[in-house]
């Protein structure tokens, strides 16, 4: 239902709302058809991979997906495991209880939309010749940061990776989740996924545990920076910094870090009642700014921008030693092999499953033999 009716939401993120007729009351900063993906849910057997992310939007390209289209992968078991582990140690004990109850529902339809509409919306005003462009260069749209027509585009032979470098997937997943976390506060959105005032988890329950998350996240992705070098180890890390940035910005009130040096402590406190008034509108604000800069291809506006908003220094230091201080054991998965096996005249598929240890993971590789 959600894939049916995502061109209704995506009319009403920050770029499509009051627009006019133009894509489909999308705005000009949106393809005027979104070609609703392939969704599919699936449990993963084994997965290839050091990192296991909860979903996956293929192909790469930003071009393909672009003109193609694209499809979406969320690996459902990926997902539940992370609802397995060890309460944060950024969650107050008064908060702990409803967090782990609440996290799985809030975090599998965030990765959805970030999937689906966060890597799947957007348009890349481009220029594939001298007089061939997808949007009227005599009449250029209006960017909606500063009022006035845009002034950058995509030359021919540029692409997004190429002209923005090294932020350009940490820009991208940055976007990708601002997406999310946006529509996670839309009412209809959420009732739509089975949660309403009236449910055993309610509408309010997950929004207020997404900004709960937003903080641990904020606060966890301070381990993947490397203070020595003043660079960032991992994209979605600085991406999920930057957003808790956004949020302390927006209000003083609102989300709140409770540091305790003598006990080397960190607590993330957020008012719900400051969700959708002072929440929604400072994500909103941020993920507009990082869509214009990725539609126009003005690399140097977001480059200035970003970078500013993700830089940690002063207090964030000082966060970032009780982070470490408190750093959870990563995440382990142990993943289970398929065995062809001769009965008699028949060959059986057997299944082989080890025990949640580091002998198990070892073992697991070892006979999957890759």
């Amino acid at each position: 239902m959600l894939v049916e009716n995502s061109a209704r939401f995506i009319r009403r993120l920050p770029w499509a709302e009051g627009s006019d007729g133009e894509s489909d009351g999308k705005g000009p900063f949106e393809k005027d058809l979104f070609e609703a993906p392939d969704f599919t849910s699936l449990h993963a057997l084994a997965y290839c991979s050091s990192i296991i992310f909860p979903g996956i939007n293929l192909p790469n390209y930003n071009d393909v997906r672009q003109t193609t289209g694209f499809k979406n992968v969320m690996i459902s078991n990926r997902i539940s495991a992370e609802n397995q582990g060890e309460p944060s140690p950024f969650i107050s004990a008064s908060d702990a209880p409803a967090f782990m109850k609440h996290k799985y529902h809030a975090y599998y339809l965030w990765v959805v939309l970030h999937e689906l509409l966060g890597h799947g919306t957007g348009r890349m005003l481009t220029q594939d010749g001298p007089e061939t462009f997808n949007f009227d260069p005599k009449n250029p749209p209006l960017n909606p940061l500063t009022g006035k027509a845009v002034q950058s585009w995509y030359r021919p032979g540029q692409t997004w990776t190429g002209l923005f470098g090294d932020i350009a997937t940490t820009v991208d997943e940055c976007r990708a989740e601002l997406v999310g976390a946006y529509l996670m506060s839309d009412k209809e959105l959420l009732e739509m996924s089975g949660f309403t005032d009236d449910s055993e988890i309610t509408a309010d329950d997950l929004m207020y545990n997404l900004y709960l998350q937003l903080g641990v996240d904020g606060l966890r992705g301070l381990a993947n920076y490397i203070e020595d070098d003043h660079k960032w180890g991992q994209a979605h890390s600085r991406a999920h910094f930057g957003m808790l940035k956004c949020l302390l910005r927006a209000s003083p009130t609102f989300l709140k870090i409770t540091h305790a040096p003598t006990a080397n402590t960190l607590i993330v406190n957020v008012d719900r009642a400051q969700i959708l008034s002072v929440g929604k509108p400072a994500l909103g604000a941020f993920l507009l700014h990082l869509h214009i800069y990725r539609c126009t291809a003005d690399v140097a506006a977001c480059r200035a921008f970003y970078e500013e908003l993700t830089a940690v220094d002063g207090e964030f230091l000082e966060w970032r030693k009780i982070v470490l201080a408190n750093r959870q054991p990563r995440m382990s998965f142990v993943q289970a092999n398929t065995f062809l096996e001769k009965e008699g005249d028949d060959v059986q598929v057997r299944l082989r499953e080890y025990e949640a240890s580091v002998e198990g993971m070892v073992r697991s590789w070892a006979e999957r033999d890759v």
